[in-house]
């Protein structure tokens, strides 16, 4: 599958799971580390939880599966490496504290 047909699938499970301001970010022009990255946030951490999982199902649906994942069920900024695709699933407080759109400014925003 096509990396950015795994991003449309991870968009998918962050939707069903009403994730907020989901935003994609191509940065495969200006890092190394990932061509994509997904910034989510979520009200609460059980929503967190179940945003990670719905991912983390996706993924697996299609054989892929997490080179590492950062934080827990307490955790207020989660985040999901799957080599080209790093998923970030934040509280809005941590969000807006990190402000990632703004560090990888240069990325490309993506619309599906």
């Amino acid at each position: 599958m096509e990396t950015l047909e795994l991003v449309k699938s991870i968009k998918n499970a962050l939707d069903d799971k009403k994730a907020e301001e989901v935003t994609i970010l191509d940065i495969s022009e200006i890092s190394s580390i990932a061509d994509y990255f997904i910034i989510a946030n979520g009200n609460n951490p059980n929503q967190l939880t179940a945003m990670q999982d719905a991912c983390d199902e996706a993924m697996e649906k299609v054989g892929v599966h997490a080179k590492q994942i950062e934080g827990n069920n307490n955790s207020t900024w989660i985040l999901m490496d799957y080599s080209d695709i790093i998923i970030h699933l934040f509280s809005k407080e941590d969000r807006q504290f990190y402000n990632l759109e703004r560090i990888w400014k240069d990325a490309k925003p993506v619309e599906l």
